[in-house]
């Protein structure tokens, strides 16, 4: 990092780096088709030919006119051509707008339309979808196309693709200027693009590799497209499994078995529900993945029965970690499974929230005062007490200073301390003594009562441990302030048939035990929850909280 604060600050660098190191290692793996004997045949690409192409393909934008500052949406199924986009888009000093396809067609057209960018870099169906939805028509002016061009017209990818791949010069940064538009999953409101700058994507290349210990000997499973990105700049190969990355709960175990297997994956980043998939079969059909050294599970806490039934398929020495932030700000802490197993899964079980470990030494954490209002300045009043519930709030040089476009969201999410800024997460939690962070639900799941107010995961963690139940979900019932509190319930795949009145009765009585659910009277089974789209782990209590409303009408 020394050579990136004295010349500027650049993405694409940690790419030219590697690609001098380690030249003819793998850098992308993608499955391709099957052998007539039924196994994968995969298609590759060296750091060496990553940094040619990249270099290839970043004269060809020049060529066309994107640039520095060029806001550009990419929008590329994972595979080897997203990735030379990406750090050819980064070596240029463009902007990139990145927005995850699975939002929803309404969503996105607002998104693109705000962002009013210049270029736009997709699949052939992404152009369709652009052209029909009427996405920023004004001010894209720039298009290509990986795929059928058809009738908007512009490049084609790979004519970008030229004969020079010599070196080309990167573009180094400021650290505050902007590099890329990342945007939220929405799954808690609007999706709003965070302002991502050339020094926060800089840093934490350098806080997940001394978090987990990354090397360039770690081949990794990367579920998740935009995490494979720090695996390239880490000298990690990145292996890209044969699945909808929009849809990981649905993710082919078998498939992604084999790419493990195949390629001696050492490690894999997967969401929640896409390891709950995973480690269901494979317990099942008894298989074990003896190459893998270490998980991450991001996207939202695991449960520890998740972890306990995914260490069954998991050598000894093998860890599950669970880094803690948000789009805004990653990685603020973590937590590993012999720490949450050993120690903290006694503690969630009886409704003291989710561990989500100590905060990441570049980063300070704090718990402030449950308020719905914008807070322009700090002050250390705004501090609880230690071990009081309160919201989350991180400063540091993976925080980002605000939303595009989005002055309101901003100031809701901002507190300002100098020139510095502290990242409200709209997370509820506690630091207990020993200075860890304990995660107790969304800022907005929040159950305000008359005399009471329930907050999410230590409410559902309590009924969570009935033998029927999956997973629950906490709901308000009329206003903040006088909300009537209701716990809907999915109930685990391979219940067949329950008695619905004993279910709950047991519910009532395991809850009678806590003080903070004794008062919850109120049980619905949903056939199953809506989920976020990214990581299909978050549950959509906005979704579920109306479903209770209409289902509960004249009752409370």
């Amino acid at each position: 990092m020394a050579e990136q604060q004295t010349q500027g600050y650049n993405m694409a660098t940690f790419i030219r780096q590697k690609a001098a190191e380690t030249p003819h290692k793998r850098a992308v793996v993608v499955p391709s088709s099957r052998n007539q004997y039924g196994r994968v045949a995969y298609t590759q690409i060296t750091f060496k030919q990553l940094e040619e192409d990249s270099n290839r393909f970043a004269r060809g934008l020049n060529r066309i006119g994107i640039g520095r500052g060029t806001k550009t949406v990419l929008m590329i199924t994972p595979g080897i051509e997203f990735f030379i986009a990406f750090m050819a888009l980064c070596k240029v000093g463009a902007t990139l707008v990145m927005i995850d396809p699975g939002i929803g067609m309404k969503s996105l057209k607002t998104c693109i339309n705000e962002t009013k960018p210049e270029a736009f870099i997709g699949v052939s169906k992404a152009h369709a979808a652009r052209v029909l939805m009427r996405w920023a028509p004004e001010s894209i002016k720039i298009r290509v196309t990986l795929g059928p061009r058809l009738f908007w017209g512009g490049h084609k990818f790979y004519d970008l693709l030229g004969n020079d791949a010599s070196p080309y010069e990167i573009q180094m940064l400021p650290r505050d200027e902007m590099a890329a538009l990342m945007f939220t999953s929405g799954s808690t409101g609007i999706a709003k693009g965070a302002v991502y700058t050339h020094g926060i994507l800089c840093s934490q290349v350098q806080f997940i590799q001394e978090t987990y210990g990354f090397t360039p000997e770690d081949v990794d499973l990367a579920t998740f497209p935009l995490f494979a990105l720090f695996d390239v700049c880490l000298g990690m190969t990145a292996i890209i499994p044969d699945m909808d990355a929009t849809k990981p709960a649905k993710a082919d175990p078998r498939k992604l078995i084999e790419a493990i297997n195949d390629n001696g994956a050492t490690s894999m980043f997967g969401s929640p529900a896409l390891i709950d998939t995973l480690s269901r079969w494979g317990v099942e059909n008894s298989v074990t993945l003896g190459s893998l050294r270490l998980v991450l599970s991001c996207g939202a806490p695991a449960r520890n029965d998740i972890l306990q039934r995914f260490h069954r398929m998991l050598p000894e020495n093998c860890e599950i970690f669970t880094p803690y932030g948000a789009t805004e700000a990653l990685p603020v802490s973590s937590i590993g499974s012999r720490m949450i197993l050993g120690e903290t899964a006694a503690i969630t079980d009886n409704g003291g929230g989710t561990c989500v470990g100590y905060p990441n030494p570049h980063v300070q954490v704090k718990i402030i005062k449950i308020s719905d209002e914008p807070i322009t300045q700090w002050n250390d009043d705004l501090v609880v007490t230690v071990g009081e519930i309160g919201e989350i709030v991180a400063k540091g040089p993976i925080v980002t200073r605000e939303y595009y476009c989005r002055p309101e969201n901003t100031m809701l999410a901002k507190i300002a301390e100098g020139d510095e800024v502290w990242h409200r997460m709209g997370d509820l939690g506690r630091i207990d003594e020993q200075g860890r962070i304990w995660f107790c639900g969304r800022k907005s799941h929040r159950v305000v009562g008359d005399n009471q107010v329930w907050f999410s995961v230590p409410c559902e963690r309590v009924f969570n441990q009935h033998s029927h139940v999956f997973r629950t979900a906490l709901s308000g019932i009329g206003k903040k302030g006088h909300q009537v509190p209701v716990i809907c319930v999915e109930l685990e795949k391979n219940v067949a048939e329950v008695n619905t009145e004993k279910l709950i009765t047991e519910l009532v009585q395991i809850g009678s035990k806590h003080p903070h659910t004794a008062a919850i009277k109120h049980f619905l089974i949903h056939p199953g929850f809506p989920v976020d789209i990214r990581h299909n782990a978050k549950i959509t209590r906005e979704a579920l909280s109306e479903w209770a409303t209409e289902k509960l009408k004249g009752r409370i």
